[in-house]
């Protein structure tokens, strides 16, 4: 059955939303958190174990050094305090995807705290979020629940455990009460998760796939009547992984606990689901707090000790920021902040910075990475990057352009035939025989047979009306199969208009 929900715009008018943000990003590490078994992405199920990752009895843990400088180098483009003594704890919960009853995390002694992340969101406003913490810990295995829909728990007769996954490295990014953001928490939120996703994929330490679930987020949201009382009671929307489904758990949670509360009833401190389908959240248990995890300093584990030596040789190697990348870019390719914004929308900055540095021009790259490849990703269901082209490809059909050896239309086959894995452009324009066709015989001949086919449109042309232009080189141009020079055949065509 359906829940009530409030109109969004009457809900933020009654209501002040308070958002909790808790950014689980796993880490691009070649082994695991605390033992050598290997990470990639989709093995064959269970196949990447030791006895550490599958908590048998006498196996000892083996700290990571990757993982602790890939959480240094986080802290510090989050502006967080880097603590010199840090402690890892266990945190007991008691789930089958995790094989040692405990996860091993850090508590109150983490290795990042006290910082924050200033996001822009589409009207170019700066909204600063407050870091509580950025911590390390390891993942658990994978549920798959059979017979369900859509894979859910519900109806399912049976589930099946991955554990690939369980000790794979990850930094737990918690925000402090996020306050002050109005009916713009869904968008704040979105933003805010798609720089995290950019910071990380700038310090190369993360791929931060969400659909691969490296990267995703537990979505508290409270309510309270004004920004003066005290806080509300949060429900908390577990593993979400796509931006969309962020920005509509926070629409949706805001309208059904303003319902809730307008009514005159309770919000229940719960862990709740985004389910895709129904567009909605559901209910699951009653959440725990921190006391019933039972933390306590995992006695295998010493304290990490980060020198400040280590803080600055991991500074020393922090690469420029996306937003000021983002603002150097913008500035250098002279664009304005819409066209920025239709860039970041499709994920297309990287591969239209690759283009430009393999030899296209700025407007070049932006032309094709926005116009006919991104119709073909979309038309396939996959991102820009997932297309069977690179930047270096983009960057020779654009040359080949600027030599006079191709057209628009020979160019858009050419990337059709790279697309289709036919080869390099080069290879694909050797294949098709694809040649501009510049010769001014065959070019004058074609347009006076355009001439003779279209008087009409001739005489228009002489007496200054020259809309009807594009009839005569369109003939011009199906008579030498797409191949003739369009500057050529202008100029063929206003000289013999001009006789």
């Amino acid at each position: 059955m359906a829940e009530k929900l409030m109109k969004y715009s009457e809900a933020c008018k009654q209501f002040d939303p308070v958002l909790g943000l808790e950014t689980h990003v796993e880490l691009s590490t070649t082994t695991k958190l605390f033992c050598p078994a290997e990470v990639h992405f989709g093995g064959e199920p269970n196949s990447q174990l030791t006895p550490v990752s599958l908590g048998l009895p006498g196996s000892l843990p083996v700290l990571n050094k990757t993982a602790v400088d890939y959480a240094i180098k986080l802290g510090l483009a989050l502006h967080c305090e880097i603590n010199e003594w840090s402690q890892f704890s266990r945190k007991n919960y008691f789930y089958p995807d995790m094989p040692r009853d405990y996860q091993i995390s850090q508590y109150d002694k983490p290795t990042n705290g006290n910082g924050y992340l200033d996001v822009e969101l589409e009207d170019g406003t700066v909204f600063r979020v407050p870091i509580e913490r950025a911590h390390i810990e390891d993942d658990a295995g994978k549920n798959t629940h059979v017979g369900g829909a859509d894979g859910r728990i519900e109806g399912a007769d049976h589930s099946l455990v991955d554990y690939n996954r369980a000790g794979v490295p990850l930094i737990e990014i918690v925000t402090k009460p996020i306050e002050g953001a109005g009916d713009r928490a869904p968008e704040i939120a979105g933003a805010y998760m798609r720089a995290i996703r950019d910071i990380v994929r700038a310090l190369n330490i993360s791929h931060a796939r969400m659909e691969q679930g490296n990267m995703r987020a537990d979505v508290n949201v409270s309510l309270r009547r004004s920004p003066s009382d005290p806080f509300g009671t949060r429900s908390e929307t577990k593993n979400v992984n796509s931006f969309r489904g962020i920005e509509k758990t926070v629409q949706y949670e805001i309208r059904r606990q303003a319902q809730i509360l307008s009514e005159g009833g309770e919000i229940l401190q719960e862990t709740r689901h985004w389910d895709e389908s129904q567009q909605a959240t559901a209910g699951g248990r009653l959440k725990s707090d921190a006391d019933d995890y039972r933390y306590f300093p995992d006695p295998d584990l010493v304290m990490l000790h980060i020198t400040p030596e280590h803080i600055e040789e991991m500074r020393a190697q922090m690469p420029e920021m996306p937003r000021e990348r983002r603002n150097r870019l913008k500035a250098e390719w002279g664009l304005n902040d819409t066209q920025m914004r239709d860039i970041l929308n499709v994920d297309a900055l990287d591969l239209i910075e690759d283009t430009v540095k393999a030899g296209a021009s700025a407007a070049g790259a932006r032309k094709w990475w926005l116009g006919e490849l991104s119709r073909e990703a979309n038309a396939k269901g996959i991102s820009l990057e997932e297309l069977n082209i690179t930047p270096a490809d983009v960057a020779e059909v654009e040359k080949l352009i600027a030599d006079g050896k191709l057209n628009d239309k020979l160019a858009k086959q050419t990337v059709v035939g790279v697309l289709a894995g036919e080869g390099t452009p080069s290879e694909v324009v050797a294949k098709h025989g694809y040649k501009v066709v510049s010769d001014d015989g065959l070019i004058d001949k074609a347009v006076d047979e355009a001439f003779a086919a279209n008087p009409d449109v001739v005489e228009k042309l002489k007496s200054g009306n020259m809309k009807p232009m594009g009839v005569i080189i369109g003939a011009v141009m199906k008579a030498t199969r797409g191949q003739a020079d369009a500057k050529a055949v202008t100029k063929v065509v206003m000289g013999k208009l001009k006789g």
